[in-house]
């Protein structure tokens, strides 16, 4: 139910020669043995002795799964490293295996310095002890004299800010509270490593916010910093570089920006195609030297970039909600470039048309037509409306198909977008038709951007004069 805080002693220091670094990982590996029934595990522990003893050949009684597979990297001082991939990509367990709470099957871990970890809800405080109680129990953990605690406590409090419930055991927090008050007490240690796993999801949007500004002076504090999200925004924004894992294995380490956009790149492909990018994510990581990674924007034999329109089947949004009919219904949301290509992919700068089809299954007046675009978050980023406010449509007639196109030019940022549609009547019942996240769609990586975040309004290059 909490969230588990821990500080672990350097487990092999590294040497002065390297004291730049403050995590080297040397071709490590995990292997977990999985039993399909519960008695394997009793024959496991008795009979491969009495079959050793018996002369008869090795037999187990377990299947391996290879959590990590030869994983190696480097982190030094003062940088904030974000672990993006898959659920089951091995992203929780490289982290355990740095703090220490799981031992490698092979290779090796160096660290230098103090160690704090604040990882996915599990235990670490006790749950019949108060929130105060908690606090100093971790507080020694932490290595730190009562006095001391004592000096920070209002700190704590303050920080975590979960009232009166401070005096209550931590069983009846809930998640939030719980994170609130384990990252609360990480605030009293001056950690040379901090290790944050997807905790910080369950935090609402101030706390996160002011998590983050915690995050932010770690960082300028020189802590190295491993920060496990599917938020690729936030890995962006905090992170100087990313670490890709798929299925136990690296496939990128570099720029956390480049690498945010290959990997979104890898989840969004085709079935088809999936393989292929992790054979040249594997090889331009064998090959690739300081220079920046460059797989997303940039492709084989001079060709152009991955930035051209296309239709990518694997974009398929699974979040649609489809409201009842109530007089219309609406077929299809589907999107065209300039030429009349169906696609998904699209192109910063070029002009698309949304075209909703479908048709209306009773008489209806006063009618209009809308539609929006969302991001992942759901924020609701544009929208049209026709006609425009306050005209309708007067009338339309049971069995009559209708066709609307909505033209844009996109100028949003790259990432994937929601787009969704329906038909409205100013008479009851209002919502004739409306489908949420009807189409899911790409905007693709362009070298030619010199914006930030949502959009690219710019018109012209900033102009500078000194004088």
């Amino acid at each position: 139910m909490s969230s588990e805080l821990s500080v672990i002693d350097t487990r092999t220091s590294l040497p002065d020669a390297h004291s730049d670094i403050a995590i080297q990982v040397n071709n490590l590996s995990k292997c977990f043995h999985v039993y399909d029934l519960p008695r394997h595990r009793l024959q496991q522990f008795i009979l491969p002795s009495l079959r050793r003893l018996a002369g008869l050949p090795k037999h187990n009684y377990y299947r391996e799964y290879w959590a990590l597979q030869d994983v190696s990297f480097t982190i030094k001082k003062g940088e904030t490293i974000g672990i993006v991939g898959k659920n089951g990509s091995g992203k929780s367990t490289l982290l355990q295996l740095i703090c220490g709470t799981l031992s490698p099957t092979q290779g090796d871990i160096q660290t230098n310095g103090r160690i704090a970890a604040l990882l996915e809800l599990g235990s670490g405080f006790n749950p019949d002890f108060t929130g105060i109680e908690n606090v100093y129990l971790n507080g020694a953990v932490l290595g730190l004299e009562r006095q001391e605690i004592d000096s920070r406590l209002d700190d704590i409090l303050a920080f975590a800010d979960i009232g009166d419930f401070i005096k209550q055991p931590v069983k009846t927090y809930s998640s939030g509270m719980a994170v609130r008050l384990a990252f609360a007490v990480q605030t009293v240690v001056d950690p040379d490593i901090f290790i944050v796993d997807e905790a910080l999801a369950v935090g609402d949007e101030k706390f996160q916010r002011k998590c983050f500004a915690r995050l932010e002076e770690l960082k300028q504090q020189g802590t190295s910093i491993l920060f496990v999200s599917h938020s690729a925004p936030s890995v962006k924004e905090l992170c100087d570089k990313a670490l890709l894992l798929n299925e136990g294995q690296k496939l990128l380490y570099g720029d956390a920006a480049e690498v945010i956009k290959n990997y979104q790149r890898l989840i969004y492909a085709p079935p088809e195609k999936y393989l292929q990018l992790i054979s040249e994510y594997k090889q331009a990581e064998l090959e690739r030297t300081d220079a920046p990674l460059l797989l997303a924007d940039s492709s084989e034999n001079g060709k152009q970039p991955e930035s051209d329109e296309e239709f990518d089947p694997g974009l398929i949004p699974e979040s649609t909600v489809r409201y009842p009919e109530q007089g219309a219904q609406i077929i299809s949301l589907d999107i065209f470039s300039s030429n009349g290509n169906r696609v998904n992919v699209l192109a910063s700068g070029l002009e698309y048309q949304f075209v909703i089809q479908g048709r209306f299954e009773k008489t209806c007046e006063s009618i209009y037509f809308g539609m929006h675009i969302r991001t992942i978050s759901g924020l609701e980023i544009t929208g049209q409306r026709y006609p425009q406010e306050p005209h309708v449509i007067e009338k339309a007639v049971a069995g009559e198909q209708f066709r609307i196109s909505f033209n844009y030019k996109m100028s949003l940022q790259p990432g994937i977008y929601f787009a969704g549609c329906g038909v409205w009547s100013h008479n009851e019942p209002n919502n004739l038709h409306r489908i949420i996240d009807a189409a899911m769609f790409r905007v693709a990586p362009s070298s030619e951007s010199h914006s930030f975040g949502y959009c690219d309004l710019m018109t012209l290059p900033p102009e500078l004069e000194l004088s």
